[in-house]
């Protein structure tokens, strides 16, 4: 993020008119609580990946309101003098815990909580959710296009078709953090370390007399970093058999072998495997193939399982904007509130059962098998709740409670750290190679009946005892006010 811009009044109105309100009214003081956390996993998966924790970071130590913010509200004739000084005078004091980037994320359960005063945690959360829904969107597609290739490279390549310079570079970077192995886009290599690459256009093709020409002028700028994009007129009468002359003659007397060709149309996998046979007749067994066309996972498997024989994956719009599920769905809700040091839950209820928020302070704790270090369940407890890994554990589904499990041999993890202590960041922020090595181990504790694509075995996410006697009783409370 840009630390020289100031996106303090990106919020929702109400947060404003809100914030006045608590001030005028006295709650300028007081403690409220929320959960940041998603409903539901896109592309009907049963999970997410956490990401733009960093930039949270970015926008809450730069979060300031200039004396310009402060005279536009002023025009709106709306706000108090005095709260106008206070946003004027503002210094950030709240508490955040938070999942580390690069988590595996289950619906329903907190990702990232907030205590604070009324006014400063009200003001984070149109921020907040900007920063988490779209990252962790971008994060989760692209994790799913990157497993979907089973080793193969996967490159973001979208940035042309982003909602948005923030969007190409926040995409590009959760991207990376997921697996893919760098980006066409150039300021996420600068400003992230997301390592950039390209090659051609079809129009640097075009702007030549001969195809030829245009191969064997790239090959002699590039003899190091030879990749020709080959479908610009016939890929397999003209595109490939002019690679193959400019390899043999501007190349090879050079010591040079190719990178790569680059398929961006046609039947990918059908090219390819006809490409892969003309180059190694060639002799340029080690000449990559790498295609682009609207890729995505579903596209990616389908090539794979035809035979396809491709190296590397450019994936475009459908990742950077997360084509198949744009929403990410993430929802930021006051659990609790505190009056004279007392912690007082809070719910909110709706018909929509998915729409009924779990009061209280939390934490949540992920169950691993002590012999498979794999993922069995997730709990999530009030936050003063301790698991004793010693005995067994007994775990219930939240709807339907007949629903029980008892876990043995088993140890667990909190998956909610610290990052600010009354405003103070107290937390070391990772580099970006650590959290993509963070991610990369984190998915090794799934199963990979969790994983699949099509109609992913579900994971259990359940309350503890004490959680769900607090909901329910807030709930028979809520009706017998009702009734």
């Amino acid at each position: 993020m840009n630390s020289k811009r100031n996106l303090s009044l990106l919020m929702d109105f109400y947060e404003l008119t809100m914030a006045n309100a608590y001030f005028v009214n006295d709650y300028k003081d007081k403690i409220a609580h929320y959960d940041l956390y998603y409903r539901t996993a896109p592309d009907g998966a049963v999970f997410a990946i956490a990401s733009g924790l960093d930039s949270v970071i970015d926008y809450i130590e730069n979060l300031h309101f200039s004396k310009e913010d402060i005279e536009f509200l002023r025009s709106k004739n709306l706000f108090n003098d005095e709260f106008l000084e206070y946003l004027e005078n503002f210094k950030f004091e709240c508490d955040i815990r938070a999942v580390k980037e690069g988590s595996i994320i289950f619906p329903n359960e907190p990702i990232m909580t907030i205590r604070g005063p009324f006014i400063q945690a009200q003001l984070l959360e149109t921020m907040l959710l900007i920063l988490i829904n779209h990252q962790s969107m971008i994060a989760t597609k692209a994790s799913r296009i990157v497993r979907s290739s089973e080793g193969r490279t996967v490159l973001e390549f979208g940035s042309r078709r982003a909602h948005g310079a923030d969007a190409a570079n926040y995409g590009a970077r959760a991207a990376y953090i997921v697996g893919a192995a760098g980006s066409a886009n150039t300021l996420a290599d600068y400003m992230y370390r997301v390592p950039a690459s390209g090659t051609m256009a079809h129009s640097w093709v075009q702007s030549f007399d001969t195809e030829y020409e245009a191969f064997e002028v790239y090959a002699k700028t590039y003899p190091d970093a030879t990749v020709l994009l080959v479908d610009t007129y016939n890929t397999l009468k003209t595109g490939i058999p002019n690679a193959i002359k400019v390899f043999d003659n501007v190349l090879k007397p050079l010591g040079k072998r190719p990178v790569g060709i680059r398929l961006d149309s046609g039947d990918l996998a059908y090219l390819s495997k006809k490409a892969r046979v003309m180059l190694d007749e060639a002799g340029y067994e080690d000449c990559k193939i790498i295609v682009s066309s609207s890729l995505d996972e579903f596209k990616v498997k389908d090539i794979i399982h035809q035979g396809g024989q491709i190296d590397s994956f450019g994936v475009g719009e459908r990742l950077i904007t997360s084509k198949s599920n744009p929403v990410f769905g993430g929802v930021y809700k006051l659990v609790a509130v505190e009056k004279n040091g007392e912690v007082i839950p809070r719910i909110k209820i709706s018909e929509n059962i998915e729409k009924i928020t779990t009061p209280g302070v939390k934490q949540v704790y992920r169950i691993y098998d002590d012999q498979t270090n794999k993922a069995k369940a997730d709990l999530i407890t009030l936050i003063d709740e301790e698991i004793n890994e010693n005995e067994p554990l007994t775990i219930f589904h939240p709807l339907y409670t007949w629903k029980r499990k008892t876990i043995n041999n088993f140890y667990v993890k909190p998956l909610l750290e610290t990052i600010y202590e009354k405003g103070k960041l107290v937390y070391e922020r990772p580099d970006i190679e650590e959290i993509r090595a963070y991610h990369e181990k984190e998915m090794t504790t799934l199963w990979e009946e969790h994983t699949r694509l099509d109609q992913p075995q579900i994971y259990k996410v359940d309350l503890s005892q004490k959680l769900w006697d607090l909901k329910n009783d807030l709930l028979n409370k809520a009706k017998n006010n009702i009734d």
